[in-house]
Formats: C-alpha cells, structure tokens, sequence
C-alpha cells in the first residue's frame, strides 16, 4: 500500500525526522487558509497523487503570495496528474500540500528497501538527488552508493558516516545524517515498509538536513498489524479492478493486451501469460484466483475480467489440486448465464475431476471453447482474440 506525500511526512516527524512545515487542502479556500498560517513569502504547492515526477508534470509549483497559492489549488485539484508512471490515464488529485518555502543548497537523494538476494535491507544514497534521480540510476549508477543492513547486528554508526561522507558531507551534518538513517530504520521495521525514499533530501542555506519529500510503500502483508495505517489508504489512487479484486481474496493486475486470463496459482498465472505472448497474443491482466478456488470467486473474477473493455476472449487454465476442477466448471457456468458472456471462453481443466468438469462445460449448452493441452488453450485464445480485433 502506498502512502501520500504528507501522510509518509506525519510519520516522519513521529520519528525525528525534520521536514518542513505544511498543510494538506482539499479545496482552494483551505489552501490559501493553510499558506496564510504558515506564514512568510514563498510556498510549495504540490499535488497529492501515489506517483513520482510530479514536479515535471505540474503537479508542484511555487507561489510567491497568496493569490498564486490559491491559483495553483485551483489548478490541480480536480486534476487528472499524468506522469511516466501513471501512464496515460493520470491519477487524480483530491488534494494538496502546502508548505513553507526552503533554502535549497544542494539536493541528496536516500532510499531504503529489501534486497531480496541478500535479504538485507539496504540503503541507497546519492549526491545527485532531485527530480533526475532515475536518469542517475539509468545511466550513472556510480553515483548511488549502497550500504546493507545485518539483520543480527542491526544498522551500525559506520554505515551512516559512510553514507554520509560519500553524499559530501561534514561536522554536524554527519550527525544528523546519522539520527536520519537510524530513524528511516526503526520506521522501516516499525510499520513493515517495503520502499522508503526521500527525494530529495535537502542542506538548507544554514547546513540542516531536512526531507523535501517523502515516499513510503508498506508491505501489503503487514498491514494486518497496522490498522492506523491501513485507515490510510486511498483507493481513488489504485487501479479500481485492482481494489475490487482485493476484496474479494483476488490477485489481480492490469495489464494492456486483449485476453483475459483466470488462472489458479501465481506460478501457473505467470507461465500462463507467457505462453500467450509466446502464440502471439497480449495478456489483458493478471488474475490468480488461488488454491481454494470456489464458483463465487469464479464469478467475481469474471466480473473483473469483463469490466475491461480490451478484453475480447477469456482463457480460463486451471490446474485442479486443492480445487476441484467440477466446482470450476460450476462457476463458469454460473457466471457465463449470469454476466451474459458475450466473449468467446477457453477453458483448460487438468486434475482432480478435471473430465467431470469439461463434461459440464460441454453438456452446459453454452459455447466455451475447451482444451486439454496447456498449449491448444492458448493458441485458440489467441485465435479467437484475433478473430475478435478483425471483426
């Protein structure tokens, strides 16, 4: 689950970590409100959306009095905020930051997540902070310099002088590096984080460190024991098959192609979509429905599936073990009767009850388009989605 800027902020003044003074607005009157209590000459404006680059996209601005403040709530409230990662739909923007002004001298870049081949976490620091951080990554990564933390000892003192020294700093600054890196750490294993950025952090005209921005992702399997963080999450921010997948115990993930795929098991969704590609075809998503498959979770994955226009076939591939491929069979009954398919349905059943289930699906009166071979399956929904792009 992703975070806001000023909600990843909240956290980061619970843990020591300075950032400027601000306010979130969801209108324009709060806005100028908000810059008006914060006082002084100069404010940021920036759009709240679960994306990066929004400063590129005109989703941060500053305003050197309070008519500019409430020009630039106006201008992005109500926005759709379109970026290299949101693609070209956008993410809306139900509201803003206000902040107080900084003196920027120099822009550093700090992350912190799991390295799943050490299974360590690591920190990520770079001189070359700021919006081009991607670009430093892509074609100079030198300039990132990493430390990994011993899961037994802990994050040591000598890897935030390290850090420290190699970001260019010195005296005090080196300190205060330190008790940033120390508290990124504890809120890192504190609230189960999976991604921690602050880009970037900045040394102010009077030699402070303070986070400019703020990027927190939380482990989706830890927010169990996190409820105040989960009373956090903002679903106008997520892909809304995405969040109605989710509740209903789906893995499911938007893809751009035109064949609908419903498989039980990441592994078989994944080799799935790989055959697809391989016959020529373009998974429309994502869609594992898990072990414990039952006819209602058939039907609400083919109500997801549906609800994306692209998709001009469905390739149903389950492989029975726990599931009973006849129960299967049920719910792709039921939902094709119910939702009134109007897409062709291949269907590949192996396992346990697997020619019971086929029986079903054949006895049904409906036209699905059966197969036992994983392949076969695959080449006659790519066959039926390029009859589909032809009509």
């Amino acid at each position: 689950m992703n975070l806001h800027e000023y909600q990843s902020k909240t956290l980061f003044r619970e843990y020591g970590i300075p950032v400027p003074e601000g306010r979130v607005a969801t209108d324009v009157d709060s806005a100028v409100a908000a810059a008006r209590e914060l006082g002084g000459g100069l404010w940021v404006v920036k759009a709240q959306a679960h994306t990066g680059g929004r400063g590129k996209a005109g989703g941060v601005k500053l305003a050197r009095s309070l008519e500019e403040v409430g020009a630039a709530a106006r201008e992005m409230l109500g926005m759709r905020l379109i970026t290299r990662q949101t693609g070209p739909e956008g993410l809306p923007v139900n509201a803003v930051l206000v902040e107080q002004g900084s003196d920027i001298q120099r822009e550093l870049y700090l992350g912190a997540l799991l390295d799943r081949a050490s299974s360590r976490i690591t920190f990520m620091a770079s001189a070359a902070g700021g919006m081009n951080i991607e670009e430093v990554a892509a074609q100079t990564p030198d300039k990132i310099v990493t430390t990994a933390v011993d899961p037994a000892a802990g994050l040591q003192p000598w890897q935030g002088r390290h850090l420290a020294y190699s970001l260019g700093l010195a005296g005090d600054q080196v300190k205060a590096f330190g008790h940033i890196l120390a508290a990124l750490y504890r809120l890192y294993l504190d609230k189960d984080v999976s991604l921690i950025e602050i880009n970037p952090l900045i040394v102010t005209g009077e030699g402070e460190l303070v986070a400019l921005d703020a990027k927190i992702n939380i482990d989706d399997s830890g927010l169990y024991r996190h409820p105040d963080i989960q009373a956090l999450r903002d679903v106008s921010q997520e892909d809304a098959r995405e969040a109605a997948a989710a509740e209903h115990d789906l893995n499911y993930i938007s893809l751009d192609g035109n064949i609908g795929c419903m498989v039980n098991g990441a592994g078989l969704a994944m080799a799935t979509m790989d055959l697809v590609k391989l016959e020529g075809g373009e998974p429309a998503n994502f869609l594992d429905v898990g072990g414990g498959t039952t006819a209602e979770r058939v039907t609400e994955a083919f109500k997801l599936i549906l609800s994306d226009p692209k998709v001009r076939v469905v390739l149903v591939n389950i492989f029975g073990g726990i599931v009973r491929c006849d129960l299967i069979a049920e719910g792709i009954i039921t939902a094709a009767r119910g939702l009134g398919m109007k897409v062709p349905v291949v269907v590949r059943l192996q396992g346990t009850n697997a020619s019971k289930g086929l029986a079903m699906l054949e006895e049904s009166g409906l036209d699905f388009i059966t197969a036992e071979d994983f392949t076969e399956a695959a080449r006659r929904a790519v066959a039926a989605a390029t009859q589909g792009d032809e009509q």
